[in-house]
């Protein structure tokens, strides 16, 4: 209460501090006064004026760092390496903080600049994606606003028609003037392609570059030039795979990103937000089979699935006869299984629609044996159970009996450790029986994991998954996943962990084999790697904790321009979907008679096809816009503002849509408007009971209906921003307008999380069938249950991030020594010694593990070294000389541990440098190849190790474990098994390499890619993706054949140039070469040409492996494989 007085007597706190910005407003403004009197060359003089200064306030920390560089770049020693990295990192900090201080100082003529040039520019003919218009912008007061928030880093809230385009161009211009580049970053490819260009008349006139990396290949010298201006527009995606991708290149000229200065996200709530749990992966094929195994397991399945519906359907009817005889606990036991086998059921809707003390029954039945922790016995009455909030099944011993008939064991999985410990104990068994047996349990447990998971997966897709809700089958058909925030297709996105595959076995498409990782980041952690990251949107207030928590970006609603009129009515609210469903014909039937454009919102494609045909049996034109009509969407929304229009939409009309009013639209509709046109007076009543009037008895002036674009919400959507999004469609720049929501305790938000209270209070007041309550107390406590769904959201994305940050500390290590081997020099030297350094004390180590002198294996050490590095330790004795000293027990080989590691050491250390003296002028190339190799192959196969760690951690839960803890725990333990792998195999493979001719080998067949990202006609093969084409073979032909498809260079496949690199190509030591890219692919947007892939057998990384040694397949003849 007291929080409510403040706001109302002090304004809210965004209004407080746009009000302290205002000084700062009143000096750009004075400034563009004063530069409107400048010459158009004093102005253009401007840019190199303020980077000037920029260079000035931070030359001497900059001429600093280039020494310590110089100084870091011919050192070998690690630990004066590790001195001047700490004393960079600190210089770096230094420099931004002092960068960031000089932006500050010139801020206020630099906004006046752009201000002034958008003045200039006024009347100025434009082409924007090939359309002529005419520039009519300039920067007003809070547009300054918000542009002062971006620069400083904050997400600035901005409403729709607040020209967020234009706001960023500031904030742009400003920390471009630094030279390291700026980004802004959108949710599509068109916008980005059409604002570079928009915006980049400003730019352009001021002397800045701009462009748009979209536009090009990756890996193109035209993407690296669009890297190199000085701002840069582009997606998320191509942002964040070419990150990807630069780290996985194998020169250095190839990389094509430079430092994350600064960035702008558009829409940040959508990539920040809503994508943050979806991560960016490139992938490359696997050798073997896996789509039989859902094929096989789909039929068992999906007959479970339709036995668990006759069998919900028969504790429905046992329930009713229970409620019948009056045994009310019975009849709640029935129900609840009922609710947990299927919670959707139409019948049991309906009777908790037709009867509310239904659901308070099975909430008492429920909190009752959750009590007694008994409630298993109620999921044994079904084959499996659902948890719709958990979003997970459950199969019960019943399901698991069902599935595997007369084979009890089938999926009863063992405990590898404790059978492993039984058969190493049992003195009985011969060491091959062992390993035998060992071999054994470790395929039984891994293919009844697989099994078991498998299931899991093919029953989410039955259960949890529905057709036209969570996706379409798109016109190839193909599982096509559709985004649940705006409703949009996403075209090439796959879910993991096999799911998409069980949902194609599910609807009986084709099911596409799995694919490996070979490179993936979030986009949380992508976004995190920038020194300066801002933000717009219309919608960020209610995710404020979440961008603050995680991104450290701090919200800022920015006053509109106008204030805004429309009417936000409350909620109206209903016993049944169907009521709801007559309810809002109505409500759209009445504003199409008075002419006024209506807008109805869905959460998905089924709801809005449900209504479609409801408005064509009334005659009621009208149009739907969705996933399915996708193509569609430019003409829809550019007559959805007209007098009359019936738009019946998704998200996709929520975002990114500015939807202009006709003519005559704007004007309230009176009862003198409906007399003039004849209308029944009686038929313009409005179903919200809060505005019934007789209006046949009101003046001509009585308002009937505000003017304006009229919005019609279907139902709730779990996150109040879908819901703000489209209120925000209409009321743009003071226009008219009004908004309601249309719910009934039958929606999912209402059943899961308010609607038994809210029957509850229906049944008390007496509420009959058909009739609607509304109240802004309802309207509150639907708010507040959204609330509760967004914190249950932004838990689970905190702890995916908990999960992605373990990964992406190792992938900052691994990124770095790749860093080292592009980089060459002293670096790459220095730090493959130090590998190779640990590597011999390790191996030292190893041989004189024991106390006592007598125990350690020197003979054996110096083979090892021998074999190894090709090194004689010439201070220990071979076989012979120990045979001699065993004879003479008191004679003393005189050497202590640290004297025999030093010999060691220096040993390595001399060959070492002899061997890269013997590499002469292709030394660089050879340490540098043999880096990139090895680091890449096991990186991959790392990822392949955690992705199964992370599906299957999860059970560790039920063992009363953490599974985070465990899963930081064990990856922790595979990293350092990893790099002691990658310390071996580096040493092992440089003192093995020898110089020689390089083999003839055939040129390599292009594998042509589609990519299905954001094109004009949505499949990848619009216009856009022509064009691509185009540029790849005029990219082809003006390099003379030397630059294939994918725009790099030939030799960096091939093994051709490159410095007189002659280490042939291929495998080299069991480390496999560089991945080809045409073999790659992403997880958003990008589909390759299929071809037959042949399935051979070969044991499992974790396997025994063949020949007997004892070891992990991985550890053996595996490695590197």
């Amino acid at each position: 209460m007291l929080k409510s007085v403040v706001k109302g007597i002090l304004g809210s706190r965004h209004i407080r501090e746009a009000k302290k910005l205002q000084p700062l407003v009143d000096e750009i403004n004075e400034l563009f006064e004063e530069y409107q009197s400048l010459s158009e060359e004093q102005l253009k003089a401007k840019t190199e004026e303020f980077r000037a200064r920029i260079a000035d306030a931070t030359a001497e920390i900059k001429a600093e760092m280039e020494e310590l560089r110089e100084e870091k770049r011919h050192s070998e020693d690690p630990l004066k390496r590790q001195e001047l990295q700490e004393a960079l990192a600190d210089l770096d900090e230094r420099m931004v903080a002092k960068t960031r201080d000089a932006l500050e100082e010139i801020l206020p003529e630099a906004f006046a600049a752009v201000k002034e040039t958008c003045r200039r520019l006024l009347g100025t003919e434009v082409t924007v994606t090939g359309q002529k218009q005419l520039w009519d912008m300039v920067p007003y007061d809070v547009q300054l606003i918000g542009a002062i928030a971006l620069h400083r880093g904050k997400v600035a809230e901005m409403a729709t028609g607040e020209g967020k385009t234009l706001v960023a161009t500031m904030p742009l211009y400003l920390n471009a003037l630094v030279g390291e580049g700026s980004h802004l970053v959108t949710v599509n490819t068109y916008l980005a392609q059409r604002d570079a260009e928009w915006m980049g008349y400003i730019y352009t006139y001021l002397g800045l570059t701009v462009d748009c990396i979209d536009k090009y290949e990756p890996h193109s010298p035209e993407r690296t030039a669009g890297y190199g201006s000085d701002i840069t527009y582009g997606t998320n995606n191509e942002f964040g795979f070419d990150y990807l991708r630069d780290n996985m290149v194998h020169a250095l000229e190839q990389r094509v990103q430079r430092r994350y200065w600064y960035a702008i996200i558009d829409e940040v709530d959508s990539i920040l937000i809503d994508e943050a749990r979806t991560p960016l992966i490139i992938s490359g094929p696997v050798g073997r089979d896996t789509a039989t195994p859902f094929k096989k397991y789909n039929s068992l399945v999906g007959n479970l699935y339709k036995k668990q519906t006759r069998l919900v359907s028969e504790h429905i009817a046992a329930a009713e006869k229970e409620l019948e005889a009056g045994n009310e606990f019975e009849a709640g036991e029935k129900l609840l299984a009922a609710k947990r086998g299927g919670p959707r059921n139409k019948r049991l809707l309906k009777l908790f629609a037709d009867d509310p003390g239904l659901q308070k029954l099975v909430l008492k039945v429920e909190a009752d044996y959750m009590r007694e922790k008994r409630l298993f016995e109620i999921d044994e009455l079904l084959f499996f159970a659902m948890d719709e909030k958990g979003h997970a099944v459950y199969l019960s011993d019943a399901g698991l009996d069902e599935l595997s008939p007369g084979d009890p064991e089938a999926f009863v999985v063992p405990d590898p450790s404790e059978a492993m410990g039984k058969i190493q104990e049992d003195e009985s068994l011969s060491v091959d029986a062992k390993r035998e047996m060992t071999a054994r349990v470790e395929a039984e447990y891994a293919n009844k994991s697989e099994k078991i998971h498998i299931i899991h997966q093919l029953l989410k897709a039955y259960t949890l998954f529905q057709k036209d809700e969570k996706y379409i089958i798109g016109g190839g058909g193909e599982i096509v996943i559709v985004d649940e925030f705006t409703g949009r297709q996403m075209s090439g996105r796959r879910w993991s962990d096999g799911l998409h595959q069980a949902v194609e076995a599910k609807e009986g498409v084709e099911i596409k084999g799995e694919t490996q990782t070979l490179a993936t980041i979030t986009i949380q952690n992508y976004f995190r790697m920038y020194d300066k990251l801002a933000g717009m949107t219309g919608t960020a207030e209610t995710e404020e904790t979440e961008f603050h928590q995680i991104y450290k970006l701090d919200v800022f609603v920015i006053p509109t321009n106008r204030p805004i009129i429309r009417d936000d009515r409350d909620d109206l609210i209903f016993r049944t979907k169907r009521e709801k469903y007559q309810a809002l014909m109505d409500e759209i039937e009445r504003l199409h008679l008075m002419e006024l454009p209506v807008l109805v919102g869905t959460t998905n494609v089924e709801i809005s096809e449900t209504l479609s045909r409801m408005l064509k049996r009334r005659g009621v034109t009208h149009n739907v816009l969705n996933a399915k009509q996708h193509k569609k969407e430019s003409e829809i929304v550019a007559e959805a503002g007209q007098a009359g229009a019936v738009t019946i939409a998704t998200n996709m009309a929520g975002r990114g849509t500015d939807i202009k009013l006709g003519e005559g639209v704007v004007e309230n509709r009176t009862v003198g408007w409906a007399n003039e046109r004849s209308l029944d007076l009686a038929e313009l009543v409005p179903v919200d009971p809060t505005q019934e009037v007789e209006f046949e008895s009101k003046p001509d002036d009585f308002v009937i209906q505000v003017g304006g674009l009229q919005i019609l919400g279907s139902e709730r959507h779990e996150s109040r921003r879908i819901d703000r999004q489209l209120r925000g469609r209409s009321g743009r720049q003071g226009d008219p307008g009004s908004s309601q929501f249309f719910i009934s305790v039958e929606d999912d938000l209402m059943r899961l999380f308010v609607g038994d209270r809210l029957a509850n209070a229906m049944d008390k007041l007496g509420a009959s069938e058909g009739e609607v309550i509304t109240h802004p107390m309802v309207t509150r406590a639907i708010e507040t249950a959204q609330k509760r769904v967004e914190s249950n959201n932004f838990e689970s994305r905190k702890r995916l991030l908990d999960y992605d940050d373990v990964m992406n500390q190792q992938r900052e290590v691994i990124y770095d020594r790749r860093l080292f081997a592009l980089e060459g020099g002293e670096d790459l030297k220095g730090e493959m010694w130090e590998m190779i350094e640990d590597n011999v004390q390790s191996t030292v180590d190893e041989y004189l593990e024991s106390e006592h002198e007598e125990e350690w294996d020197l003979s054996g050490l110096k083979r090892r070294i021998t074999l190894d590095y090709f090194t004689a330790l010439k201070g220990l004795p071979d076989e012979a000389d120990e045979a001699d000293e065993a004879d003479e027990a008191d004679e003393d080989h005189g050497l202590e541990v640290h004297e025999i590691h030093q010999m060691a050491v220096d040993a390595v250390h001399e060959q070492f440098h002899r061997k890269i003296d013997g590499f002469g002028e292709h030394a660089e190339g050879v340490t540098s190849y043999i880096m990139l190799s090895v680091i890449d192959g096991k990186w991959k196969d790392h990822l392949y190790d955690l992705d199964h760690l992370k599906a299957s951690i999860g059970f560790r839960g039920w063992g009363q474990k953490d599974p985070l803890v465990e899963y930081k725990k064990e990856a922790y333990e595979m990293f350092v098994d990893l790099m002691d792998d990658l310390r071996g195999t580096v040493g092992n493979l440089l003192f093995k390499a020898q110089i020689g001719q390089p083999r003839q080998q055939p040129p390599p067949q292009p594998q042509k890619i589609q990519y299905s990202g954001p094109t004009e006609d949505g499949t990848g093969t619009g216009a856009l993706a022509q064009a691509a084409a185009a540029r790849r073979a005029q990219t082809q032909q003006g390099n003379g054949g030397t630059v294939d498809d994918l725009g790099m260079a030939k030799s960096a496949r091939s093994g051709e140039g490159g410095g007189g690199r002659t280490v042939p190509l291929g495998s080299v030591g069991g480390v496999p070469s560089p991945q080809d890219q045409r073999e790659l692919a992403t997880n958003r947007g990008e589909e390759r040409v299929r071809e037959p892939v042949t399935a051979i057998k070969e044991p499992g990384r974790n396997e025994a492996c063949p020949c007997g040694s004892g070891k992990k397949y991985k550890k053996c003849h595996g490695r590197g494989a």
